[in-house]
Parts: structure tokens; C-alpha cells; sequence
């Protein structure tokens, strides 16, 4: 219509809230990712070591079934830090086989689709499309981490009482930043192969190779120079050094709480402007 007709109007119709339009993103994104078998099958794989957990809870409050068995065995199985360290060691394996996995669907279409442009046309802010694609890895692998350790928590309080609760409540605050930690950097890592690489096959290889290649590098520079602080540039390693330190769990021989603090700080803080750099609605081609 011509302009200076004057017959346009400005919408006055029911204009949705901002929270309304960002949870679109998400939500779509989960329909589509639930419905691939292969992710369902690995969820439902990585839920088989939470259920092993409750049963092991379960066996622990049940000192009738473990009559018979060696006084020293019986001490050995009880629900304390080292129960949860390893419980959200395992998690988090999966953790990152299930982001490699869902992560490069997330943003590579988009870059490769030219589609950054159509979001950012809406009301959507660059860092609204990030932290939407972010909630997006966070919600999913949060049923396999954070849901799961909460029930094993509330399991454990049920059975063994109020007492134990208010004598070990720093375990489930601990397990749940510590975990809340991990997912957040796995998403990162996902988010920003994904941004980097718009083929989802590399992308996913990215992601794992991060991890990985990280941890050999590591252990390969101790070995060499006799060193231990390597440590440092392995996010595994750093992840679980701040667990033990949450948990109150004795940690292993290397770099201090604060310098694993501030390592995993700097790498949310890169993959974080690596996306921003990488997410943007013109491309200027010479």
C-alpha cells in the first residue's frame, strides 16, 4: 500500500509478553528433540545408573538385608559425599554424550539457513536467542543430572529421616550447584560448536573432542614436565575438583579450589563471547 495514501494503521491488538515470545524457542525445540528415538534411548540409558543408586539407597536403610555379610562391608555402603561424587561423575558423561548429541541442531541450521535475521527481526535480542537455546540444553540435560539427584536426595531423606537431612543438607546444596555448573558448560561448549561448525556431525564431534582431547592434553603435559597444575585446562578434572570441594569430599592431588574457579569462569566467559561474535543478524561478505 502507498504510503502516502495514509491507509496503513498501526496493530492494535493483543500484544503477547516478552516471556510469552522467548519461551517459543524453547518449546519448539524440545518438541522436535523428543521426538527422535535416539535421544529418548540415551536419556533412557542414563537413567539406569539413578536407578541402580536407589536401590543402593534403598539397601542401605534396610540393615536386615545386609545380615551376614563382612562388618566392613556393611560400613562401606553408606550415603555420604563420596556416594554423590560418584553418582554425578557418571551423570556427567552422559551429560556431554547427550549435548554432543542435541546441541548442533540448536543454532547450525540456523547460520547455515540464513535465519539469524528472521529471529532478530521480532522482538528478540541476540541475547534472548542465547539464552533461549541455552534454557533449551539446560531443561534437557537437566533430567538426566538435576532431577535425578534431587529424587536420590529426597529418597534418602524419606527413608533415613528428618535428622539426616539437617546433618546433611550441604550435600544435596552442594550437588545441586555443582551440577548446575556442569550443565551450564556443557551447553555452553554444545552451543558454541554448534555456532562455529554448521555441519551437525562435526559439530557434535567438536563438542566431544573438547572434553577429551582437554583431558589427554592434560595428563600428556603432567607426564612431561612432572607437573600437576595441567589439571587446570582439563574441565573434567576442574568440574570435580570444585565438586569435592562442595561435597566435602577429600580432592585429588593438583591445582586449588581457587584456581579451578576462576579457570571454569574464563572458559563460560570465552564460549560465551564466541557465540556473541559468531551470532549475528548481518553477515558482511567482501
Amino acid at each position: 500500500m502507498a504510503v502516502y495514501r495514509r491507509g496503513y494503521h498501526r496493530y492494535r491488538g493483543r500484544i503477547t509478553g516478552h516471556w510469552t515470545r522467548f519461551m517459543v524457542l524453547p518449546r519448539f525445540a524440545w518438541r522436535r528433540l523428543f521426538r527422535q528415538r535416539l535421544v529418548l534411548l540415551l536419556m533412557v540409558v542414563a537413567l539406569i545408573w539413578p536407578i541402580l543408586c536407589a536401590v543402593f539407597i534403598y539397601l542401605t536403610n534396610h540393615a536386615e538385608l545386609l545380615r551376614g555379610l563382612p562388618r566392613d562391608f556393611q560400613n562401606f555402603i553408606e550415603v555420604n559425599g563420596n556416594f554423590f561424587i560418584v553418582f554425578m561423575r557418571v551423570q556427567a558423561i552422559f551429560a556431554i554424550f547427550l549435548a554432543a548429541l542435541t546441541g548442533p541442531g540448536l543454532i547450525a541450521p540456523d547460520l547455515a539457513n540464513n535465519a539469524l535475521p528472521l529471529y532478530f527481526s521480532r522482538p528478540l535480542t541476540r541475547s534472548d536467542y542465547i539464552l533461549a537455546r541455552l534454557l533449551v540444553l539446560f531443561g534437557l540435560l537437566a533430567r538426566i543430572t538435576l532431577i535425578p539427584g534431587l529424587l536420590l536426595f529426597g529418597l534418602q531423606t524419606g527413608m533415613a529421616g528428618g535428622w539426616w537431612f539437617w546433618a546433611n543438607w550441604t550435600l544435596g546444596l552442594g550437588m545441586v550447584l555443582g551440577l548446575s555448573l556442569w550443565v551450564l558448560v556443557v551447553s555452553m561448549v554444545a552451543l558454541a560448536g554448534s555456532a562455529y561448525v554448521r555441519w551437525r556431525i562435526v559439530a557434535g564431534a567438536v563438542v566431544l573432542a573438547f572434553f577429551f582431547i582437554l583431558s589427554g592434553a592434560s595428563v600428556m603435559i603432567n607426564e612431561i614436565f612432572r607437573v600437576t597444575w595441567a589439571h587446570a585446562i582439563n574441565p573434567s578434572w576442574t568440574i570435580d575438583r570444585l565438586w569435592c570441594a562442595m561435597l566435602g569430599v577429600e580432592p585429588p592431588e593438583g591445582p586449588g579450589i581457587a584456581a579451578c574457579a576462576v579457570t571454569m569462569g574464563v572458559t563460560i566467559l570465552l564460549l560465551l563471547l564466541v557465540l556473541r561474535r559468531k551470532l549475528r543478524p548481518v553477515e558482511v561478505v567482501s
